[in-house]
């Protein structure tokens, strides 16, 4: 008789455990993009006539419309004019 020697089958996980998951490494993509964000502040403060870091930003800023758009369900017209409102 011969023995079969099978692998148990690893865990598959479900819809909400790689949600929570992946809401988890949002999150913890926020932090960092806050801890960047405060340390690339502080490299233009020490060099105000760099536009390089301006641009920096207006590449972020850029994908974070994107970004809320695609969530929100809102056109990229209708966030910048959120963003307008808010001057």
């Amino acid at each position: 008789m011969k023995k079969h020697n099978r692998k148990p089958v690893p865990h598959q996980p479900n819809a909400a455990e790689t949600y929570a998951a992946r809401r988890g490494d949002i999150a913890r993509l926020m932090d960092v993009l806050q801890m960047e964000l405060d340390k690339h502040a502080e490299a233009a403060k020490a060099d105000p006539l760099n536009w390089g870091r301006t641009g920096d930003l207006g590449k972020v800023r850029s994908d974070l419309i994107d970004l809320v758009g695609f969530m929100s369900g809102m056109d990229r017209e209708h966030v910048e004019a959120f963003l307008n409102d808010a001057e």
